[in-house]
């Protein structure tokens, strides 16, 4: 097992220019996305009971991310490949969140010295990184809170873009060892190791409701209910789970409408794939997520059972909702994901709190 730390000060400072990976803004695809009329717009099979509102045709989005690509990755070299992962920002961010509001050292992202330092430690093999923007919406590009727009109904339907546009979309672009083309059993298997995704706030949401299979959201102007948060959000249907694609997933300071742990726990074991790693954080000070941490903890152990191999809960003391915790987080979660099923851990509930971030 490796062992959880803080952040080591240098890690968050440049490394010598030839072991810097490079930054690219790329445009894709959407053919799967929240409407103006708050319909789904998709290309695939997809019910309306299963999507929990109207499902419609519709011409395509253009949407936009950034992609980390490792020092030494060549575009030619086609038989190097890499493991990728996602990383999802927070309700007022967007794919720059991670990068701009994280700061710079050095004239650096503070967040891409952290990866490049992590590579040439050795801490982690190369990868590819995608900061995805997480609003599978028509107006995606509106960064605003505002509980019944379609821009934050569409962080809940962000896993059928990135199941269906973005995962293809930079398997096919980049030398990843994942093949999302071959759906062959075996190759479901193996490629599922070779993802991780993980967020921070609203994205740390996201990565439990949509990738473990939790609730989708709506404002309550629609379903008529009351917002347990008082966010003027509630719960619709379950999301059907992307553990089929992802064998790592990381959640730093959860948001509030994170389902909790018996619903993700039942979802993870009925949906049939072992998690290698599942790393949840927060600050011990973090008033933001302090219900919805403890709820997602609550009960999911015991409802996963045997279809979690290395369950991470890790606290941080003096921590706030702010990139202090999450640097931390990405920082463990890269360090602890993308090994060998069985070489995570040596006990499969690994609590800890961090004196330091």
């Amino acid at each position: 097992m490796v062992d959880v730390t803080a952040v080591p000060a240098p890690y968050k400072r440049a490394v010598q220019e030839e072991l810097r990976g490079t930054l690219h803004e790329v445009s894709y695809s959407v053919n799967n996305y929240i409407n103006a009329s708050r319909e789904l717009v998709t290309n695939q099979s997809i019910s309306p009971s299963m999507a929990g509102r109207a499902v419609v045709q519709g011409e395509p989005i253009t949407k936009r991310c950034n992609v980390y690509l490792p020092a030494g990755y060549d575009e030619q070299d086609a038989n190097t490949r890499y493991d990728v992962l996602y990383l999802l920002h927070g309700v007022g961010g967007d794919q720059h969140e991670w990068l701009n509001s994280n700061g710079k050292a050095d004239d650096q992202f503070i967040i891409c010295n952290i990866l490049d330092n992590l590579m040439a430690n050795g801490d982690t093999e190369p990868l590819i990184v995608v900061f995805p923007n997480g609003r599978s919406s028509h107006d995606w590009t509106d960064n605003s809170f505002n509980a019944a727009g379609t821009n934050m109904l569409g962080f809940y339907y962000f896993d059928y873009e990135l199941r269906y546009d973005l995962i293809p979309f930079i398997e096919s672009q980049y030398h990843t060892i994942a093949n999302g083309v071959d759906t062959a059993t075996e190759a479901i298997a193996f490629n599922r190791n070779h993802r991780a995704i993980a967020g921070l706030s609203m994205g740390g949401m996201q990565a439990l409701n949509m990738i473990l299979g939790g609730y989708r959201h709506d404002s309550t102007m629609y379903t008529n209910t009351q917002s347990s948060w008082n966010n003027g959000l509630d719960a619709t249907v379950l999301a059907p789970g992307m553990t089929d694609l992802f064998a790592y997933v990381g959640a730093f300071s959860n948001a509030p409408t994170s389902s909790r742990g018996s619903v993700l726990g039942k979802s993870i074991a009925t949906n049939d794939h072992r998690l290698h790693v599942l790393y949840l954080t927060s600050g011990d000070k973090d008033g933001v997520v302090t219900d919805s941490y403890a709820g997602a903890n609550d009960g999911l152990i015991e409802t996963a059972g045997a279809f979690i191999e290395a369950y991470y809960q890790i606290l941080v003391r003096d921590g706030y909702h702010n990139f202090d915790v999450w640097n931390n987080g990405a920082y463990n979660f890269i360090r602890q994901a993308f090994r060998t099923a069985g070489e995570q851990q040596d006990k499969k509930l690994i609590t800890v709190t961090l004196q330091s971030y």
